[in-house]
């Protein structure tokens, strides 16, 4: 292996390790509303989903390096993605499952960031959603719950939310931005960013099964905590664990918010510190 050849692995390695610090990062996060909550002993699923985070890496780590390669994002790299990507799926459900969200939406940050190292957030979304805007033709023709409720009710889901340059990732940055610069703390900052997607998202997973009139009852609430003051304001937080009390008790599970602040804390992680604000 060359010096140059070396030096890209660790990039490639580099940005992986970011991409699965930062979905780590937001698994320990503490009360997301109806998601799973590190601070419960028994919450088994919580430990689970923790130890598979880390077989992303050896797929993260091949899809930096293929983008890298591949140079553009055009429909051969998205092909090689599609591919890496549901290996990957099969190794992470052997250390216990999960993350198909993340996997999706770190998977082609990931690869965009790699495209154009050194990229700001909004050149890296860019990038991704060129990369989303084409199919996958090897991909299986089988349709999820997330593509039969975009059908139904017209919701964008985790496709659209990619074709469309990860809206909500970026709104998420820019509620991460807001908070520290009004003094939260960093797990306060991750929950506002969390709460921001939440309030506006159309989550396929809760149309599934909560219904229209239960994705619009999460909505409220989350934008109850933000009219609140956020998470760093008494108030606020007094309102984040009547949300979560309130979802735990229906077994309301707003998952397709949880990738897009993993997406978010790894964009952010790639900034300078002088750069967030």
């Amino acid at each position: 292996m060359t010096e140059t050849q070396y030096g890209n692995g660790r990039q490639d390695e580099a940005l992986a390790q970011a991409a699965v610090d930062a979905l780590v990062g937001q698994l320990a996060l503490a009360p997301k509303p109806g998601l799973p909550d590190p601070r419960e002993r028994t919450a088994r699923d919580h430990s689970d989903l923790r130890w598979s985070a880390q077989a992303l890496l050896p797929g993260l780590i091949a899809m930096a390096a293929t983008a890298r390669r591949t140079g553009e994002p055009g429909p051969r790299l998205r092909a090689d993605l599609g591919a890496i990507g549901r290996s990957t799926e099969h190794t992470v459900a052997l250390a216990g499952g999960g993350h198909r969200g993340a996997l999706w939406a770190l998977g082609l940050l990931v690869a965009a960031a790699a495209l154009r190292p050194g990229a700001g957030p909004a050149d890296t979304t860019a990038l991704a959603k060129q990369l989303a805007a084409h199919p996958d033709r090897r991909a299986p023709r089988r349709p999820s719950r997330g593509s039969t409720m975009s059908a139904r009710y017209g919701a964008a889901g985790a496709r659209g939310e990619a074709r469309a340059g990860f809206p909500h990732v970026r709104r998420a940055l820019t509620a991460l931005t807001k908070a520290r610069g009004q003094g939260a703390t960093e797990p306060q900052a991750r929950l506002d960013a969390l709460l921001t997607v939440m309030s506006t998202l159309q989550d396929t997973e809760l149309l599934y099964t909560a219904g229209p009139v239960g994705l619009r009852r999460v909505q409220a609430g989350a934008r109850g905590v933000l009219d609140a003051g956020g998470t760093a304001t008494e108030p606020g937080a007094a309102a984040l664990r009547a949300l979560d009390a309130d979802l735990r008790e229906r077994a309301w599970a707003p998952r397709g918010s949880a990738p897009l602040l993993t997406g978010a804390l790894f964009l952010d992680a790639l900034e300078p510190a002088g750069a967030r604000g």
